[in-house]
């Protein structure tokens, strides 16, 4: 037999190497974002204007106002801890879900992340993702409906820390007692101004809420709603009939509507 050549591994190893081709510097921050470890940041235009949106492979992680990158970024990490890069834009898809959403679409698919929050949290901010564009619910609502009816405060303080204002709309979330309240994204002023944008009157609103005004029925169908719902803004003013409490109502003979369900508000009442 004739023998074969001893084979050089040094040969070899060279050869291997020439063929090697760089991995392009993008690629591990890449890997880091879409597996959830770093997250990209980009700004977009909204209704109360410019934003900031960090997002990673999991969903949105945070939407803030900030007067530059360098005020963002120190909050970020402040806040959330992890790696951050700035973006050119934000991808197309996430953008157009984010503005659905906005528009009041609520099937647009969002996904959020929502790590390292309490469960208490994020049934806090799941169930404001539930209220309509362009209607509002008091704080006793979220509770009520979250199985937590005397958590009244703690609602208040869950949406105060909301991360990811506009997507979860906690400016759609008011005062028990109706009045608008403040708002983590710029206080009670953006809020007026984003709630205008959804169609709502905000001075309407709280002339109700000062006026003791809670409720507003239908003496045609004899169903009470709270004052933002869509069907109380159907009610002409020649059938309206307004409440200070749920009790007024049902003692009237009025049923809760369906569809806003106030009996849940009057429960953390």
């Amino acid at each position: 037999m004739t023998a074969r050549p001893a084979i050089d591994l040094t040969e070899v190893e060279a050869a291997l190497a020439a063929l090697a081709v760089p991995a392009p510097a993008t690629l591990a921050p890449a890997t880091l974002t879409s597996v959830g470890l770093a997250d990209e940041y980009a700004t977009m235009v909204t209704p109360v204007g410019d934003v900031y949106v960090a997002w990673n492979g999991l969903g949105i992680s945070t939407v803030d106002r900030a007067e530059d990158d360098a005020a963002f970024e120190q909050r970020f990490r402040r806040m959330i801890g992890r790696p951050l890069r700035r973006a050119v834009a934000l991808p197309e898809a996430l953008a157009r879900a984010i503005g659905q959403r906005l528009a009041g679409d609520r099937r647009a698919n969002l996904p959020l992340d929502l790590r390292g929050r309490s469960e208490f949290e994020r049934a806090v901010w799941l169930k404001a993702l539930e209220i309509p564009h362009g209607e509002v619910r008091p704080y006793g609502w979220i509770a009520a409906e979250i199985g937590r009816p005397r958590a009244v405060r703690a609602v208040g303080t869950a949406l105060a820390h909301n991360p990811v204002p506009l997507v979860v709309p906690c400016h759609r979330v008011v005062r028990s007692d109706g009045l608008l309240g403040n708002y983590s994204l710029g206080g009670p002023g953006v809020k007026r101004d984003i709630l205008a944008s959804e169609g709502l009157d905000p001075g309407e609103l709280e002339s109700l809420a000062r006026a003791r005004i809670r409720y507003l029925g239908s003496d045609t169908t004899r169903i009470y709603c709270l004052p933002s719902c869509h069907q109380a803004r159907r009610i002409t003013a020649s059938h309206r009939v307004a409440f200070s409490s749920a009790r007024a109502s049902e003692a009237a003979g009025y049923r809760a509507c369906r569809r806003c369900r106030p009996d849940s508000a009057a429960r953390a009442a």
